[in-house]
């Protein structure tokens, strides 16, 4: 059975000129400084974000954790979404590891916060509370992008109470393809900025951290302390120079499948697409079938060849990616029509 999985775009496989990248990369020792790709990707990927200096680690999770515990010290505090990655995602590293305080703000259903929400947040200067230092932003959030007009004033209010900014920028390259805009609009005035190579961009593993040369020199000790220290990575660092040049335009391909999957699940009688969210190259739905749970509907499909993410007692989430075609999605709604006729339900329309 040909197996079309929609889990996450962390399923990506590189391609062969990827490969070849990673084969023939020049490597040296990153924990000295001296691996030459690690080096000129960070230059590229500090210019392209229109930041002084960049750090390369292995995760985003890692990227994160480091970004927010530079920025904050123990017994202060951190803004963060409710639904956010780094709240819900990351085990609370950043208080279990860095004794930081993350407070969360109720995310808006596009992953906005309001601004009085945020403000109420602050924390007075009082004894019997931490001080509130940093503020977190996540784009794309489930896959919808925040605007950059929106960047903007989320900046300009946390510059107004003193709070630095973080943002979890994880698919940042689809939030500027689907804004139409350079990224450098969704990332100025950003006090630190985290992006992943290894989802939408097809490499097999990193992300990068940006920021002015004095956050990244601190981060880099961080990075040292969590183990995040990598010898001749280079190899990889090959990898994510080589997405940087071919893998960022391509994204608009996804967008267009995740489009065309949403279109054609909206037709079945039982499946609620959440439009809010379909944005980008996620489609979020929920399963309006009685006695069926999400978990048991994501197992009828994986019978029928599709794999799918859970995520809560009805809602599922399908992410398009590199190696994911239209003719797949024409598959993929033909398994839907399985297993719903396995449960009853009338066959979605397959246009």
């Amino acid at each position: 059975m040909n197996i079309i999985d929609l889990r996450s775009d962390t399923f990506t496989l590189p391609p062969a000129q990827m490969r070849k990248a990673m084969a023939e990369a020049e490597l040296g020792d990153d924990v000295y400084g001296e691996d030459p790709t690690v080096n000129r990707l960070q230059e590229r990927c500090a210019e392209k974000l229109g930041k002084e200096a960049a750090l390369f680690v292995p995760t985003g999770t890692m990227g994160n954790l480091i970004s927010v515990i530079t920025h904050v010290g123990r017994g202060e505090e951190a803004l963060v979404g409710t639904e956010s990655h780094i709240f819900m995602d990351e085990q609370g590293n950043a208080s279990t590891l860095g004794g930081v305080h993350l407070k969360p703000i109720h995310n808006q259903p596009d992953g906005t916060f309001k601004f009085e929400d945020i403000e109420y947040a602050i924390s007075p200067d009082d004894v019997h509370m931490a001080r509130t230092k940093l503020i977190c932003l996540e784009n794309t959030f489930h896959g919808s992008v925040i605007p950059p007009g929106y960047v903007k004033d989320f900046i300009t209010l946390a510059k107004k109470h003193g709070l630095k900014t973080h943002l979890d920028g994880a698919r940042i390259f689809n939030a500027a393809m689907v804004s139409g805009c350079d990224i450098k609009e969704l990332t100025n005035g950003m006090d630190s900025v985290q992006f992943c190579f290894s989802k939408g961009l097809c490499a097999p593993a990193g992300s990068m951290i940006c920021s002015s040369k004095e956050f990244i020199k601190e981060a880099l000790r961080w990075r040292k302390a969590l183990g995040g220290g990598m010898r001749q990575i280079g190899v990889i660092a090959a990898a994510c120079e080589y997405a940087l040049d071919h893998m960022i335009d391509r994204l608009a391909e996804d967008h267009e499948t995740a489009k065309a999957l949403a279109e054609k699940l909206s037709n079945c009688e039982g499946i609620k697409i959440n439009w809010n969210l379909a944005k980008s190259n996620m489609v979020w739905f929920d399963v309006d079938i009685e006695g069926v749970s999400a978990n048991d509907f994501a197992n009828l499909l994986g019978k029928e060849g599709v794999k799918v993410l859970s995520l809560g007692p009805k809602s599922i989430r399908a992410v398009t990616h590199y190696g994911i075609t239209i003719k797949d999605i024409d598959q993929v709604a033909e398994a839907f029509n399985r297993a719903l006729k396995s449960n009853g339900k009338p066959k979605a329309a397959v246009r």
